[in-house]
């Protein structure tokens, strides 16, 4: 599903940008343009950010695997 239409840029992509250490909605804007254009996608760029984010414990996990 597209998420930011501006630039399109899907869920998928925002998920990818979290799980790939993006912590805020200007950092995921930095890696795919996502939420740099009109603005309407902010929230729910954010919303997909704080339910993707991975956890420190699973972070700590992967570091020691």
């Amino acid at each position: 599903m597209y998420v930011c239409f501006c630039a399109a840029v899907t869920d998928v992509e925002v998920r990818a940008c979290a799980m790939a250490g993006d912590r805020s909605v200007d950092a995921v804007g930095e890696r795919c343009e996502a939420g740099a254009g009109c603005g309407g996608c902010r929230e729910h760029i954010a919303a997909l950010l704080a339910a993707t984010r991975p956890t420190e414990e699973w972070q700590e996990l992967r570091r020691t695997a």
